[in-house]
């Protein structure tokens, strides 16, 4: 659990590297088994706060949007699983792409357009909802809670 962001907090952050320490803050709270469902509109910076949070817990950038290959396994102490499902059209392609095996437990993951596959993300889980887009500040809502 994340004693720190146990209860909704709503936060805006006037800059990307505000917008980023953040993230790094959130990650380094997470523990394995948790799980980051992420929400925002095109270029609100969801694939950003990933990268950001992938660099606080690894030490480095390799973090990119795993649009086209569905899922991105990010190695460490525990290991990152980032999902982007912005191009699930139908629930069913789940199966067929083994993407529910990223939730044994074993690694942090973060989801983004969880709302393609309402049913493949636990309910336990922490919501992340990003505001904003271009050069504009971010406003960050943080509900929900891990494993």
């Amino acid at each position: 659990m994340l004693p720190d962001f146990a209860a909704t907090r709503r936060e805006t952050f006037p800059t990307q590297a505000a917008f980023e320490a953040f993230a790094a803050a959130f990650a380094h709270a997470l523990e394995p088994g948790d799980v980051v469902a992420l929400s925002g509109a095109l270029g609100a910076g969801k694939t950003t706060f990933v990268r950001a949070a992938v660099r606080a817990r690894h030490g480095e950038d390799q973090g990119t949007s795993p649009t086209f290959t569905f899922w991105h396994r990010y190695a460490g102490d525990p290991p990152i699983d980032h999902l982007d499902l912005y191009r699930i059209d139908d629930p069913a392609e789940l199966t067929e792409l083994g993407l529910d095996e990223a939730f044994v437990g074993g690694s942090i993951v973060f989801v983004e357009w969880w709302t393609h596959a309402p049913g493949l993300v636990p309910e336990h889980r922490y919501d992340v909802t990003i505001e904003g887009a271009g050069d504009a500040p971010r406003t960050v809502t943080v509900s929900g809670g891990g494993r």
